[in-house]
């Protein structure tokens, strides 16, 4: 959420980040905020003129009584009274008025960085650089369901009448590998300095409006019916929310932490569930970095944040590339992002394994979410990235490391989580 201040001072500035993001419609917003935050201002100065005159007024009775003055005492009284009456009123309005004005920041998009590529949608996104030789094998690689299916490995048909479609069983070697880069991935991040954490699976739905869009909201949230408690889409909402109205000292920032998490997903709007596949689905499971820090930080972070995702994949011996999201590919509260994709020797094109984002102070105003320096308070900035996200994952490790043979081979950074296997063999 911006500041109604930089809204105020930089209207222009504001209208053409708007343009960038090809959300006209919202244009008309900007100078209907701006109206309405020029009345609630008025308002509030008026109010605090009668506020002054009420305190005097009320100084001024006491003097009245002493010298018994009752009836000019019952004149000023009445003053006071009618003061009270109008407050009431404004204040009413004015609370309205600075719902409207919220209800209306809220939709109105972050101010994106200078280096964002400007694009309609995720296919004018820009690819950056790539990670390891992405390898066209001179043999056939199965679809990831058949390969989990040699491994007796995937059961979607009692998922199917248990959950419906969307939702699978992972079985054996296969339930092992995923659980095993999980672990690889929490230990990988506790080593490069980040506080392991697990947390709360449901959050309030004042959570979720602080740390993404409403139409991100309906498109991805399940909510529990008859509570006020939503089933998280990604470990950040709760991350964050974690800090929701606290003042942290600036001696404990940058706060760097990695999460993990089942996560939920309606994928409203989306390309459609898979019935074969484990692509796009329901839940899934996720280790996640998220950091907060000062502001002129937050850059540097970003990119630490996604090179330790691409770090990750390449020592899984997992060819990657970035690639940077385009102005109308960004959600409304980014200032950027970037999107990591694995090699997929199958259809020999990359996909979205993770995505790493920086959304400067907006997910800290929403929330009041401030540091304490020198100089004052001031809202911190936050930054949330994927480390991995299974079962993409675990295809693009299934593909990158299915061999001629039939095997997979198991990398040497994996191995001890997987009992010191070196192959699964799929002929057995």
């Amino acid at each position: 959420m911006l500041d109604i201040k930089f809204v105020r001072e930089n209207p222009e500035k504001v209208k053409e980040n708007i343009k960038k993001k090809f959300q006209d419609q919202k244009l008309e917003l900007v100078d209907k905020v701006i109206e309405l935050d020029k009345t609630s201002r008025e308002l509030k100065a008026n109010g605090d003129v009668l506020r002054s005159e009420r305190k005097k007024i009320s100084d001024e009775i006491g003097i009245l009584f002493r010298e018994n003055k009752k009836e000019e005492a019952e004149t000023a009284k009445q003053k006071v009274n009618d003061i009270n009456a109008k407050l009431v009123k404004m204040e009413q309005e004015e609370e309205g008025l600075n719902h409207e004005i919220r209800k209306i920041m809220l939709t109105l998009p972050n101010i994106i960085d200078d280096s964002v590529p400007i694009g309609k949608n995720d296919t004018e996104n820009v690819e950056i650089e790539r990670f390891g030789e992405a390898i066209i094998p001179d043999y056939e690689i199965p679809y990831h369901a058949d390969i989990l299916e040699k491994m007796s490995g995937l059961d979607k048909e009692s998922s199917g009448r248990t959950s419906g479609n969307g939702f699978y069983y992972l079985m054996g070697d296969a339930a092992r590998l995923h659980s095993a880069m999980l672990t690889y991935a929490r230990d990988y991040m506790i080593e490069h300095g980040f506080t392991y954490c697990i947390p709360p699976f449901m959050i309030r739905s004042d959570v979720v409006s602080g740390v993404m869009s409403f139409a991100e909201m309906e498109n991805m949230m399940y909510k529990i019916e008859g509570e006020d408690l939503y089933l998280i889409g990604t470990s950040e909402h709760s991350m964050i929310g974690r800090f929701k109205d606290q003042i942290i000292k600036e001696s404990e920032l940058p706060i760097n932490l990695t999460s993990y998490s089942p996560c939920f997903r309606k994928e409203v709007g989306a390309h459609g569930i898979e019935e074969r596949g484990i692509y796009r689905v329901h839940q899934f499971e996720k280790q996640e970095m998220v950091v907060l820090c000062k502001p002129e930080e937050s850059m540097d972070w970003y990119n630490k944040m996604w090179k330790l995702t691409v770090d990750f994949f390449r020592s899984l011996d997992i060819p990657v590339r970035t690639l940077e999201c385009c102005s109308g590919d960004l959600a409304d509260l980014k200032v950027k992002s970037c999107d990591v994709e694995a090699w997929s020797p199958r259809q020999q094109k990359y996909f979205e394994v993770g995505s790493c984002s920086t959304l400067g102070d907006a997910q800290a105003r929403r929330l009041g979410i401030r540091a304490k320096g020198e100089n004052g308070n001031y809202y911190v900035h936050t930054l949330n990235n994927t480390v991995l996200a299974s079962p993409r994952a675990l295809i693009a490790f299934l593909e990158n490391h299915y061999q001629e043979d039939g095997t997979i081979t198991i990398p040497e950074s994996l191995r001890k989580y997987m009992g010191e296997k070196e192959i699964i063999n799929l002929n057995n």
